[in-house]
């Protein structure tokens, strides 16, 4: 296969890794509407928010070995598909419940596509450096997670609604994208069976970084689940889709930085930048100023999709040797904790003494968490 027809389908399964990703949060801005509607609190749309969690978690470690049972482009298929019903599901019942099930649909997909992606992407531009396959796949999927609620946001800004254009714009391009999937090649399933369960471990030095992805994606689980009740005080909570495409989506700038630094330096510079990156969300937020707001929105992901996350998988990846699969496993369990249990235990201290209270806890809590992480990163030294 020539370079040329090598990097078309690259970009084709790049496309469609975006529009999976895009679903993801496409809906973000309109979770304090939808909980209004519902007559609900914080607490109940982190809840909601969560149940992306509860799908992804499953797949992600119990369905490992079935791409190479049933191929590599069955799963994005089914990932793409999943990610249509899902967006379907909240345009047709436009409340917390539906949203609840459609995030737990997007996890699915996000776990299909997640066990599968680097591998396709590697075997569709003929085997070349893993870290090209890398980047098209890191890029395509940070750009959609931010991507899908920028756009909603923008519709959100002219006519405000449960149900936008924004998800119609979505079941069409998607739509296309399933189309362009199925032209991709695929390699043919294994005809050894590997054991489906991918169980978790932690080789001595990993926790460390574990934790720091923990804390990493409690962040953006709060800007995306949270930050849009507390705009709502100001009346900017239209503007929540772009505080979530800049935690989402602009780490990726800074993931070249990120690869040149040693594992165990990105990671501690990403923590270094979390609490000060915090600071400016909730005090933006808390005092309704936008533009500080966004600011920590882009500092947060340098950390959070930039130093953290690639310096702390390379860390763990460079720690367990034989046991990468088990290890990598483990990272993202802690990751996927962090995205969950503060988030759901932050949404119910508003509810329960008003945001100002529970995100300055948040905070305390975050800046004790970093300490500790990079003090057991330095005794792994």
């Amino acid at each position: 296969m020539s370079l040329a027809i090598n990097k078309k389908s690259a970009a084709c399964l790049a496309f469609a890794l975006c529009m999976i990703t895009t679903a993801v949060n496409l809906q973000a801005p309109l979770y304090d509407a939808l909980a209004a509607r519902d007559g609900l609190g914080v607490g109940a749309t982190t809840i909601a928010f969560a149940c992306y969690v509860v799908g992804v978690l499953p797949v992600l470690l119990g369905l490992n070995g079935l791409a190479e049972r049933v191929g590599r482009k069955p799963l994005i298929v089914t990932a793409l598909l999943l990610s249509l019903f899902a967006t379907a599901i909240t345009l047709v019942m436009p409340n917390l419940i539906a949203l609840g099930f459609a995030r737990f649909l997007l996890g699915i997909s996000m776990g299909l596509t997640s066990a599968v992606a680097p591998a396709y992407m590697q075997m569709l531009l003929g085997g070349q450096d893993n870290r090209v396959a890398t980047n098209y796949v890191t890029a395509s999927t940070a750009l959609g997670f931010g991507l899908g609620a920028a756009v909603t946001s923008l519709f959100v800004f002219h006519t405000p609604s449960v149900s936008p254009p924004s998800l119609w714009l979505y079941l069409v391009i998607a739509s296309l994208a399933l189309v362009v999937v199925s032209t991709l090649k695929d390699s043919a399933p294994n005809p050894i069976k590997n054991p489906m369960l991918r169980l978790p471990s932690f080789p001595k030095g990993a926790l460390a970084y574990g934790l720091a992805i923990l804390l990493a994606w409690a962040m953006v689980g709060l800007v995306i689940a949270i930050l849009p009740s507390a705009l709502s005080q100001h009346g900017l909570s239209a503007w929540s889709g772009f505080a979530t495409f800049g935690i989402c989506s602009c780490g990726v700038l800074f993931q070249p930085w990120a690869r040149k630094l040693e594992p165990r330096t990105a990671t501690v510079l990403g923590l270094v930048i979390l609490p000060l990156a915090y600071s400016l969300i909730a005090w933006g937020a808390i005092h309704g100023y936008l533009f500080v707001v966004l600011l920590g929105t882009v500092a947060a992901s340098s950390a959070c999709y930039g130093f953290i996350y690639l310096g702390g998988l390379s860390g763990v990846l460079a720690i367990a040797g034989e046991l990468s699969t088990q290890a990598s496993a483990g990272y993202f369990l802690m990751a996927y904790i962090g995205f969950s249990i503060p988030v759901i235990s932050t949404g119910m201290l508003i509810d329960a003494v008003g945001h100002t209270l529970a995100l300055t806890l948040f905070g305390l809590a975050l800046v004790s968490g970093v300490a500790v992480t990079i003090g057991l990163l330095r005794k792994a030294q």
